[in-house]
């Protein structure tokens, strides 16, 4: 690899991550024949639970090419790149002076912020939340149909006795 521009600027964390991968970084418990240092190491393990472990080059530069319409600093592209934010409350105190940019800030922000949920893939940490609500909502689910056959049963077992009481009165 060819260095063509020293300090050519602030890196996305994608672009680091892709850098570590490129010299070797791995999840590899061993990590021995690695020409990567320690620091690279923990870097490369930080990042890999960040939002840049799942970025494509695709789609930064999508993000990239609609992100354009906002006029945003780069330091701003940057920041929402690393952080990903989902929502338009995630999103405000990343963007410098809300108040002066002539935008209607709640419709703006929230178009955003469903842009970069579109465009960009979520977060490890996103992706294992949304796992458990789904498994907490199956769980939830099989338990109302206990319940439900339960109460079924209990329905049940309550008519079998007003019958059996009612064939004792007949007798």
């Amino acid at each position: 690899m060819k260095i063509l521009k020293t300090n050519a600027g602030p890196l996305t964390n994608f672009e680091v991550l892709d850098l570590l991968r490129s010299k070797g970084a791995s999840t590899d418990p061993t990590r021995v024949m690695s020409l990567l240092t320690p620091s690279e190491f923990k870097v490369y393990d930080y990042l890999v639970q960040s939002p840049a472990c799942d970025q494509t080059r695709e789609s930064v530069n999508e993000f990239l090419e609609k992100s354009k319409e906002y006029q945003l600093a780069k330091a701003e592209v940057i920041n929402i790149l690393n952080n990903r934010p989902s929502s338009a409350a995630e999103l405000a105190p990343i963007i410098e002076a809300l108040e002066q940019r002539n935008w209607d800030v709640d419709t703006v922000l929230d178009e955003m912020a469903e842009m970069i949920v579109q465009v960009l893939p979520p977060s490890p940490n996103e992706k294992n939340m949304d796992e458990e609500a789904a498994e907490d909502d199956n769980t939830a689910q099989v338990a109302d149909e206990d319940n439900a056959e339960d109460n079924m049963e209990d329905e049940n077992a309550v008519a079998d006795e007003d019958n059996e009481g009612e064939e004792m009165d007949a007798s």
